[in-house]
């Protein structure tokens, strides 16, 4: 027995190590790469000063890459778990904070304070106070739409259904939003259309202490809640029959999906593709749906992917940078239909 069981979890270790390489492999070339390129000691002596340190390799590594590459493994974490979430309680493949309505239901709280304040703040103190006041009205408006999809999906059996109106909700904040816009100012419409192309870089140093603690408590709500995941796989009332309190669970994975997809929508903007796409990778890397071994997979693979991403986003020798949007879209599309094409069960979420 002990043998069988060594079998199976070496693998799985033996995956995660490998993916903890390439993990800082692009770690390291993220600080690396860019405009500018750190050659690799000053890396070191930059965190560690010595009479070699060059103060303008420090500068850009600490007070803007590594700042950069901390906020895009904190957004390929919290994307993927939200979705991971997402998929399991709604056992369907297609579920995720983008498809749902969560995402635009952050957006739609960020143009109201943005964009609703253009009329009576100045821009310049609205980016001032912007940390804690930006993350509130994204978890608010995250918060309902995640509310208005459990009030749903109690009302409507047919998960495909939910999906539907998950779209017809993000139609509708849209039409909102394109409201607010037609009347906002020229300069506070151009800060919300940069802000909806997403942005890694653009995270201070001041909203970067509040999106972190964010994301490691919806991270810690979702671990608190792997075993209640796990059970939601064979369906609610295999659920119940395992005393599983359907509703206070449903809350805790929706507070906590709400609060991981709501700051990255505030901070990096809206971004697709990694919240549906990176569980699914998952699967089929670790060949198993059992979350004890897919939350911690999916954050470590989120991370990677983002750190990719950043990387490619930056032209690396180039003095331009791509929307981080259009990048993830442009890598992730691609993989999604290879892995589609070659694993059938890719799209079975149990």
């Amino acid at each position: 027995m002990n043998q069988k069981r060594d079998n199976k979890t070496l693998p799985v270790r033996s995956i995660f190590f490998l993916l903890s390489l390439l993990f800082l492999v692009l770690l390291v070339a993220d600080l690396l790469l860019g405009s500018v390129i750190v050659p690799l000691k000053h890396i070191f002596i930059s965190v560690f000063p010595t009479a070699e340190t060059n103060e303008t390799f420090r500068t850009i590594i600490l007070d803007f890459r590594l700042p950069k590459a901390i906020t895009a493994i904190l957004t390929g974490a919290a994307l993927s778990v939200s979705g991971l979430q997402m998929q399991t309680v709604f056992r369907n493949p297609l579920a995720g904070p983008f498809v749902l309505g969560i995402s635009a239901g952050a957006s739609l709280g960020v143009a109201l304070f943005v964009l609703g304040f253009s009329s009576v703040v100045a821009f310049g103190v609205v980016s001032v106070s912007g940390a804690w006041p930006l993350a509130i009205v994204a978890w608010i408006g995250s918060f309902l739409v995640m509310l208005l999809v459990l009030y749903v999906s109690t009302r409507v059996n047919d998960i495909m259904t939910i999906l539907i109106l998950g779209i017809l909700f993000t139609s509708a904040v849209s039409a909102i939003v394109s409201i607010l816009q037609y009347f906002s100012s020229e300069s506070m419409l151009k800060a919300f259309i940069i802000w909806t192309m997403g942005s890694l870089g653009s995270v201070t140093n001041a909203q970067l202490s509040v999106m972190a603690p964010a994301i490691l408590l919806g991270i810690l709500l979702a671990l608190f809640k792997i075993k209640d995941l796990n059970a939601f796989l064979l369906g609610e009332n295999y659920a119940r029959s395992l005393g599983v309190k359907i509703i206070s669970s449903r809350i805790v994975i929706f507070l906590s999906t709400s609060l991981l997809a709501g700051t990255i929508t505030a901070f990096c903007g809206p971004i697709g593709f990694i919240g549906i796409a990176v569980p699914h990778i998952c699967r089929v890397i670790f060949k198993t749906s059992d979350h004890l071994v897919l939350v911690p997979a999916v954050i470590l693979t989120g991370g990677i992917v983002m750190l990719f991403s950043d990387i490619v986003s930056q032209l690396p020798g180039m003095q331009t940078t791509l929307p981080i949007n259009s990048v993830t879209a442009i890598i992730g599309i691609p993989v999604i239909m290879w892995m589609i094409i070659k694993n059938k069960k890719f799209v079975s979420v149990s």
